[in-house]
């Protein structure tokens, strides 16, 4: 009877990539299950250390001694693929317990009540259900990491670690169906016909009863795999290419899944604590950390290359537009949801729920926060022109009055000095003249005269400031607006206390999503974008039916 339950338990004998055991060879199939394993207790009798007399096999420990005891049924003795013995009992209907011996000895006790128990010795894995019924097998197991593995049949399970404990679950269609977590040292789980043993530190092995195809798990990318890109704060993100104009990214942290991020027809966007990651419908991304501003209040505020966004609430929800010219708005794009990403000239800008924006400008070596634009800056404008010998002249028109800066048309490096309100003139020892004539006026003009004897000189206008924009008051200035003269110039001040207004855009605060320039800004970003990340876990997907554009 025992040479023909082993000839039928060699049938499951099945190569495998062995892992660490769980136990040492003296505690072996020492199970975690409903009750926890109880570790065979020692012989109670042994020979000296010097003498070769076999040991006496009278104690408990001893296979030849076993007795059922009190409330168990005998049910049958199981010889193992590698020969050890088990002797299963029944406690109860759906309670079974199986005591394991190893050359004789007793090595282990697996206790299935209500639920399956296993056991692991050097890779030989031994399942019990609380029916009875039991699963024996060597080998089949894999050293898991966080991913996706696919059986011997073609099931694909993902292995994931949450709060310190490993789970899996099934994959089907790229579509999970529950992540289930071990609840001890070892779990016994089951998809479809597959058994699996989840070890603690994720190591697990499979076994497909009846089939003859058996082997490890196998690590594999889901379907539609493009790449894995590595985040500024350590974090990983798995692309995947779903369609034309739609890729995903799963975004895992410390080995644990945090998100997912779905770009379908449109760009969307996760932010984890300030790391901001931004996957576009066509697979591409960007992503660093910083360049926040949180709980932006409505205004404007402009970006490292100069690009002016105005901010605005409407309905309780925020919207975004580009100002050019200083005036001119593009029509605003409000939220439909948590984030939206937005592209205006060469910078990806990402719009938050609550006002918050961040910004990344692409070729920029210098990279920062949107800041708030002043009043006195929203009506700043500024103009290069040439004024001969290969010079250049920027001529800055703001609140504050006038400004010219000079450089080499060739290099761009400063030459001679700034003029302005305070120093009108540059001086005689210069060797060249150059001023401003009427400083303290709205039109003021530079002079400029890089030639002696008796060639003319040029004169260029400072550019207009937006409609809407007055100069700012003059210390000292009378209410009349009279003064002193100024510098060489012979002119006055001419300001009386008048105060400046920010330029409303071109379009009316409170324009639809359909009235925004295309040419300007991505499709805006809601519908699948994550949220802010908590306690850590950034990338939180708050999934949604995308919003339709006009």
């Amino acid at each position: 009877m025992r040479t023909a339950l082993r000839t039928a338990i060699a049938t499951a004998l099945v190569a495998g990539v062995a892992i660490t055991p769980a136990l040492t060879a003296g505690a072996a199939f020492a199970a975690d299950g409903p009750s926890a394993a109880k570790p065979a207790s020692a012989p109670t009798a042994s020979a000296p250390a010097a003498s070769t007399t076999t040991p006496a096999r009278t104690g408990a420990g001893w296979i030849e001694n076993w007795k059922a005891k009190p409330g168990e049924t005998f049910v049958r003795d199981q010889v193992l693929v590698t020969g050890s013995i088990a002797k299963i009992v029944k406690v109860g209907p759906q309670h079974h317990r199986a005591y394991l011996y190893k050359q004789g000895q007793i090595v282990g006790t697996i206790d299935a009540d209500g639920i399956a128990a296993a056991g692991q010795d050097n890779g030989e894995f031994f399942v019990l259900n609380a029916d009875g019924t039991t699963h024996n097998w060597v080998g089949n197991s894999v050293i898991g990491k966080p991913g996706l593995y696919r059986l011997a049949d073609g099931t694909v399970l993902e292995l994931a670690k949450k709060d310190g404990r490993y789970g899996l679950q099934l994959v089907e269609n790229g579509k999970g169906g529950g992540f289930k977590y071990l609840t001890g040292h070892r779990s016994v789980l089951t998809f479809g016909k597959a058994v699996v043993v989840l070890e603690q530190g994720g190591s697990f092995a499979a076994y497909l009863p009846g089939s003859a195809k058996q082997g490890a798990p196998q690590p594999v990318e889901a379907a539609g795999y493009v790449r894995t890109e590595k985040l500024p704060n350590g974090a990983q993100a798995k692309i995947f290419k779903v369609g034309d104009s739609h890729h995903r990214a799963e975004l895992y942290k410390q080995g644990q899944r945090v998100g997912t991020v779905d770009a379908d027809h449109r760009s969307e966007a996760g932010n984890d604590n300030g790391t901001f990651f931004v996957l576009h419908a066509d697979g591409t991304t960007e992503s660093w950390f910083g360049n926040y501003l949180p709980g932006a209040k409505p205004g404007v505020y402009k970006l490292v290359d100069g690009t002016t966004l105005e901010i605005t609430k409407k309905n309780g929800r925020y919207g975004i537009q580009q100002l050019r010219w200083g005036t001119h708005g593009t029509g605003f794009t409000y939220l439909t949801g948590p984030r939206g990403v937005f592209g205006f000239n060469n910078a990806t800008v990402v719009l938050e729920y609550d006002g918050g924006f961040a910004a990344y400008v692409h070729g920029s070596a210098k990279q920062a926060a949107p800041k708030p634009v002043t009043k006195d800056d929203a009506c700043t404008v500024v103009t290069t022109v040439g004024v001969g010998a290969g010079t250049g002249a920027e001529l800055t028109m703001s609140p504050n009055g006038p400004t010219a800066t000079f450089h080499d048309a060739g290099d761009d490096k400063q030459v001679f000095g700034k003029l302005d309100r305070n120093h009108p003139s540059l001086p005689k020892n210069a060797g060249v003249i150059a001023r401003i004539d009427n400083p303290f006026s709205a039109t003021p003009t530079l002079y400029t005269k890089f030639e002696g004897g008796s060639a003319k000189g040029s004169t260029h206008a400072f550019p207009k400031m937006p409609k809407g924009c007055k100069l700012n008051p003059v210390k000292g200035a009378t209410s009349n607006g009279s003064t002193g003269t100024t510098g060489n110039t012979g002119v006055t001040a001419n300001n009386a206390g008048q105060t400046t207004v920010i330029p409303k855009g071109g379009v009316a605060a409170g324009a639809e999503l359909g009235t925004q320039d295309d040419s300007t800004a991505l499709i805006a970003a809601g519908a699948g974008a994550a949220s802010l990340a908590a306690a850590g876990l950034g990338f939180v997907v708050l999934r949604r039916r995308a919003a339709s554009r006009a």
